[in-house]
């Protein structure tokens, strides 16, 4: 029996089509963009209205919802585990959707921040258990494809969301936006409860106790080759984190874009739905590591350029845009190729290793990149140097996690299913 056939009979029997299953997946994981990006056009007036003078403050909104993300993705994989990947999941998304319709009502900053770090713990379900689900039933490059073709459809969120919030912000004013986030929200998971399957292998339930959770976060964190993936994925993702803390700031601020804003953040995000596509094109031809650690090279001599040209004045918009374009298609090839590699070994602990590693990047992706936004100081320099610092940092994580290769197919251990390994 080959490799393949033995994975299909591990796979449960999946009432809906493989592009019905990715496209839930793909849609569980867009609440999480579509709860920062579609409220980066309402921030200012947030601030106004609240009584927040402080410009960077008002960024505590997206901080906020990263930090009750972060808290909880350390106790869904386990869950997910024990319980299977439909209950919590579905539990998470009415977390969300409450958390949501409750920030119509707020009545101060300090309570829409409470209600955002709510929400953020509800959407850590979705972060988690979509991870899960791809993995159960996909391993190695085929995961990666399959990751690949919900990031391109992840990406619409950002497309369009940022419209979408402009367009309420011009019949409405910013309460609206939650009540369009709870309603997107609920959609979702109605379409999940009626549709998605349990996907969870039986015999790949695990016990909630002390010893089996710390027998899990050793098997993740003692993986170089997870952990190794991992922590470069939480440098990238910091890149990207800093860039949405910032995005009003440089596109508003700085290039006086207006309502043209939206249109150039959408364009961008469009940019990288089309690498996330063509990473599924050639992922299994090329193989994970060439793509990804080429894309890794190239994100950071783009994003040196984009830092040194910075140094001796104000970069025009046109090679802003230039340069950032080309860093963020480059994002597109790394981030769905790293996870694919840092959860092939695990196969058998999906949940509790999509936690950890999910915990990782967010907490450290948005420590890091809180950082770069509230280093914000008029000019595009230190969030270059931020993209810059990640790159450079990333790359140390994959020369680490390889022992100093690069470009390097894996060898026939690494390419058999985690599944089978179990």
């Amino acid at each position: 029996m080959d490799t393949q056939t033995q994975q299909d009979a591990r796979q449960p029997a999946f009432a809906i089509p493989r592009w019905e299953f990715i496209t839930i997946c793909a849609a569980l994981m867009a609440l999480n963009a579509l709860a920062i990006d579609i409220m980066l056009p309402g921030l200012q007036e947030i601030g106004s209205t609240l009584g927040v003078a402080n410009e960077n403050h008002r960024q505590y909104v997206i901080s906020a919802y990263f930090g009750g993300l972060a808290a909880a993705l350390i106790f869904f994989g386990p869950l997910s585990d024990r319980f299977g990947r439909r209950k919590p999941l579905l539990v998470g998304l009415v977390i969300y959707i409450c958390a949501a319709a409750g920030a119509v009502f707020a009545p101060s900053f300090e309570m829409l921040l409470l209600l955002r770090f709510i929400q953020g713990i509800g959407a850590a379900s979705t972060r988690v258990i979509a991870v899960s689900m791809v993995r159960d039933r996909f391993g190695g490059r085929a995961m990666a494809e399959v990751m690949s073709l919900i990031f391109m459809v992840f990406m619409v969120i950002p497309v369009v969301a940022p419209s979408i919030g402009q367009l309420v912000m011009i019949f409405a004013n910013w309460h609206m936006i939650f009540m369009v986030m709870a309603v997107i929200a609920t959609a979702i998971a109605l379409w999940t409860f009626i549709r998605m399957p349990e996907t969870q292998h039986p015999e790949d339930r695990r016990q909630i106790d002390l010893g089996s959770i710390a027998q899990g976060f050793g098997i993740v964190l003692s993986n170089r080759l997870s952990l190794g993936y991992t922590l470069a994925s939480t440098s990238v993702f910091a890149a990207l984190f800093g860039f949405i803390n910032s995005a009003p700031q440089v596109y508003i601020g700085i290039y006086q874009l207006g309502y043209w804003f939206p249109v150039l953040f959408a364009a961008i995000a469009g940019m990288m739905a089309v690498s996330s596509f063509l990473n599924s094109r050639l992922v299994m031809r090329l193989g994970m590591r060439r793509l990804s650690h080429g894309a890794l090279i190239g994100f950071t001599i783009v994003s040196t350029i984009w830092f040194v040209l910075s140094l001796f004045g104000p970069v025009p918009l046109p090679l802003f845009v230039l340069l950032f374009a080309l860093a963020m298609f480059q994002f597109g090839w790394i981030g769905s190729n790293f996870n694919a590699i840092a959860m092939e070994p695990l196969g058998h602990i999906a949940g509790t290793a999509a936690s950890i590693q999910g915990f990782i990047q967010t907490l450290g992706g948005g420590l890091i990149g809180a950082g770069i936004g509230q280093a914000f100081d008029g000019t595009v320099t230190p969030l270059a140097a931020g993209f810059c610092g990640v790159g450079l940092m990333g790359l140390v994580f994959v020369l680490i996690a390889e022992r100093g290769k690069l470009f390097t197919a894996p060898n026939a251990q690494q390419t058999v299913s985690a599944d089978l390994s179990h």
